[in-house]
Parts: C-alpha cells; sequence; structure tokens
C-alpha cells in the first residue's frame, strides 16, 4: 500500500466498520438472513497488503464487532480465518490476466462474475464459523446451513449494492 492509497482504505475500513454497528445491524429477513456487511473490511482490502496486516486487520475489525454484538470472540475468529484463506482464494480465483498489485479490489475493477464469486466464497465461511460457534452444536448443522447460505445471499447482495456507489 502506497502512502496515498492508505487514508481512504482507513475510512472504507471504518465506514464498514460503523455501518453494521448503526444501521445494518437491524437488518434481518425472515428471522434467518442476516447482514454482516464489515466482512468487507477484509474482503476489500488491496492485494498488495501483508498477510501479517490483514490478520491483524481482520482479527481487529471482528473484536471490534465483538464488543458491540457481545459474542465473546465469534466474529474475531470468522474474521481472523477470512483474513487468513483469503491469499490463497484470490490464488485460486486469478484471472487469466492475473493480478495488478496496484489494482483496486472492486465490483468495477474486478468485474461481476469474479467479484461475486470472490465475496461469496469468503463471506459463506465467515458465517459458516461465526454461526456454527454462537450455535456450538453440530447437531444444529440444518438450521446453520440455512442460516449460513440466506445470510450469505443477503451480504453479498449489501456488499454488491454498495459497490455501485463506491468511486474507484
Amino acid at each position: 500500500m502506497t502512502p496515498r492509497n492508505i487514508f481512504p482504505q482507513i475510512l472504507t475500513f471504518i465506514f464498514y466498520l460503523l455501518l453494521q454497528i448503526f444501521f445494518v445491524r437491524q437488518l434481518v429477513f425472515l428471522n434467518h438472513a442476516f447482514c454482516f456487511v464489515y466482512v468487507a473490511t477484509v474482503i476489500l482490502l488491496p492485494f498488495d497488503i501483508s498477510r501479517v496486516q490483514l490478520v491483524f486487520l481482520g482479527f481487529i475489525a471482528g473484536i471490534f464487532i465483538d464488543i458491540f454484538y457481545n459474542t465473546i470472540g465469534a466474529n474475531a475468529a470468522a474474521m481472523t480465518f477470512i483474513a487468513y484463506i483469503r491469499t490463497p482464494i484470490l490464488a485460486l480465483l486469478v484471472p487469466q490476466r492475473g493480478y495488478d498489485e496496484r489494482q483496486i479490489l472492486s465490483l468495477k475493477s474486478m468485474g461481476l462474475s469474479w467479484f461475486v464469486s470472490y465475496v461469496t466464497i469468503l463471506t459463506f465461511v465467515h458465517h459458516f464459523i461465526l454461526f456454527s460457534l454462537e450455535a456450538s452444536d453440530f447437531g444444529l448443522i440444518l438450521p446453520i446451513l440455512a442460516k449460513v447460505i440466506a445470510s450469505t445471499i443477503f451480504t453479498t447482495l449489501v456488499i454488491i449494492i454498495i459497490q455501485f456507489f463506491r468511486k474507484d
């Protein structure tokens, strides 16, 4: 990350956290689909960020949400894990032309199909870990999967909608 783009990244990071705490927290669809738009804090960080920084920022974002949601580390665990696996997921989804280290990770720059695939995979993993930790009983696997799938679709749609209002 260059000094020129650090400030906008910090603002984006803070924006998604505050959006989650003050507005999106109340978005629940049919008591099964929850919106966790704050996952975008890690998902949308630049390509050239180190894995250590990524994991640290994921933990910070997760613990910040845990404080407001009173979830005792579940969000921190889920965010730390998706921050850790983000690099292999990016390697798995590498486009034919490759990645430009200076490229901004956004819907506009990466294209709809790539962006939806990327966000959906990491959001699904986050939600599966989060809801599994909250339920703490794998006997509830069907209700957990229903919440995970519904919440993944909901969260991915909200992140995509927000991307339409982003200036790159």
